[in-house]
């Protein structure tokens, strides 16, 4: 089994930066799909982005620019840094991985991701 725990998260301005950090143990997700989702107050939880084992990389549309996510398959880690943040972006962020076998569910769908953290809070004041 993998355990996910996600640092980073916190209080920033309108405008700031933000890199979250997901790390897992338990063992090695080099073969994983990695994704990030978050679920902001009151709202559903929503596709932010994900990162294949090979590093190739897809993002919610709206959020193309803004963010980044990468991985350190040596750390077991994986990241996602957030620039220009506003408060639409407050949430908690929850980093998910596959199994590391075959997985014929899109990334983009929380049904592809067996391992999931307990999320980290990101609030962006205006």
């Amino acid at each position: 089994q993998v355990q996910l725990v996600e640092s980073g998260g916190g209080l920033v301005q309108t405008g700031y930066s933000l890199r979250l950090s997901c790390a897992a143990s338990g063992r090695t997700i080099s073969r994983s799909l990695m994704g990030w989702f978050r679920q902001a107050p009151g709202k559903e939880r929503e596709f932010v982005g994900f990162i294949t084992w090979n590093g190739n990389t897809f993002y919610k549309d709206s959020l193309k620019g803004r963010i980044t996510i990468s991985r350190d398959n040596a750390r077991n880690m994986m990241y996602l840094q957030m620039n220009n943040l506003e408060p639409e972006d407050t949430a908690v962020y929850i980093c998910a991985a596959d199994a590391g076998v075959r997985n014929l569910r899109p990334g983009t769908s929380a049904q592809a991701y067996t391992y999931w953290g307990q999320g980290a809070l990101v609030t962006v004041s205006s």
